[in-house]
């Protein structure tokens, strides 16, 4: 691992690629699954009027919801609360008559709320002025929100913080209780975040992320055994129309968001695989939806169909074996093993890795047990 050197040289930021969009985007970021209650919402209904004029989606809800910055109007655009004609659309889209527009916002969350540091043990694998590399554990969201008040890698981060805590920036477009948070990883996914300290080290990392020059590598176990030893799953992603808590591949590029994901396999255990997945962009679930999508659905995702045999007898012993890991393992198998980037004060290049989690690495060691002793049948 290369670490960056305690320079203080001033932070140099990238120029702005005009072309590139805004940085606020969350569309490039990985998305938590902060669910809630339906009670949790508020959902509005605006018919557009027949002689309504074509103006931006965002000025047009800025003139009727009082309440509401434009900001986070903005956000709740981009992140698919507010869809017109049952259909995503962005902030710059005009609106027309007799559009129908929905809109969900969250009742009450503490997005608004100071964060509340908490005494969580944090597993810092680097730390500079400038940076902070953590290694998050399973069963952790990175930040507050609706249904998850506390208990977050924020919370643990203005703990560690402790007076500096108040300094950490809040990335363009995010609320007050994200600061320092430049991505994120689900709540059950574990593995490596970098979280920046200061706003031009916020202003860096995000351009890198927005610009795909960050080098992110997740390991997954995947239920079943793939033809080829490496590949590419292109495909969009967007909200599945029938669940918006999943999320789906669209093929003919009808809807979502553009996704690309590289795949190759570590070791083969006829039932299950290990590989490794590079991301070259972030959507929300992508490498969950990409695997499925190609038939190598995670092992041990809850929300799209691991947690049960998809490859395999279901005579009572295999199926106990198989039971047993997922007791193990009660969670997407995945594992956010590598990240590299261009340090935004030396401007040098820092590789950091994380070890598989015990729960991941004590199902794959069952799994080559498992395979090893029958090999001879397979």
């Amino acid at each position: 691992m290369t670490e960056a050197e305690d320079n203080k040289d001033p932070i140099q930021v990238p120029p702005r690629d005009d072309n590139a969009g805004s940085l606020s985007s969350r569309e490039e970021t990985n998305e938590e699954d902060n669910t809630g209650n339906d009670d949790m919402y508020e959902t509005l209904d605006i018919v557009a009027d027949p002689k309504q004029s074509q103006v931006r989606i965002d000025k047009f809800l800025m003139d009727r919801l009082y309440s509401r910055s434009r900001s986070k109007v903005q956000a709740a655009i981009r992140v698919g609360s507010i869809t017109v004609d049952d259909k995503e659309v962005k902030p710059n889209y005009k609106i027309k008559p007799g559009n129908h527009i929905c809109i969900v916002f969250p009742r009450s969350t503490a997005e608004d709320q100071n964060v509340l540091p908490q005494n969580i043990p944090l597993n810092i694998v680097y730390e500079d002025d400038d940076v902070m590399i953590v290694n998050k554990p399973y069963n952790m969201a990175v930040h507050p929100g609706v249904g998850i008040p506390n208990g977050t890698l924020v919370n643990a981060v203005a703990w560690h913080l402790k007076e500096q805590a108040a300094e950490l920036p809040v990335k363009e477009g995010n609320e007050n209780n994200r600061a320092g948070i430049v991505h994120r990883i689900d709540k059950d996914t574990t593995g490596l975040m970098v979280v920046a300290k200061n706003m031009d080290a916020m202003t860096f990392m995000a351009k890198q992320f927005f610009n795909h020059t960050i080098e992110r590598r997740y390991w997954a176990l995947v239920w079943g055994d793939p033809a080829e030893d490496s590949g590419t799953v292109v495909g969009n992603i967007g909200r599945n129309p029938n669940d918006r808590k999943l999320f789906m591949v669209f093929p003919e590029g009808e809807d979502g968001k553009h996704a690309v994901t590289h795949w190759r396999v570590i070791e083969r255990f006829y039932y299950v695989t290990l590989v490794e997945c590079r991301l070259e962009t972030g959507r929300t679930h992508q490498i969950r939806v990409h695997m499925k999508y190609i038939g190598h659905t995670l092992f041990g995702d809850p929300r799209y169909g691991g947690n049960q045999v998809l490859k395999g007898t279901l005579y009572s012993k295999y199926k106990l074996f198989v039971e047993k890991q997922l007791q193990t393992c009660p969670r997407q198998a995945l594992h956010a093993r590598v990240l590299g980037f261009t340090h935004p004060r030396t401007g040098e290049h820092v590789r950091f890795e994380a070890a598989l989690p015990d729960d991941m690495q004590t199902v794959i060691d069952r799994w080559r047990a498992y395979v090893e002793a029958r090999k001879e049948l397979l």
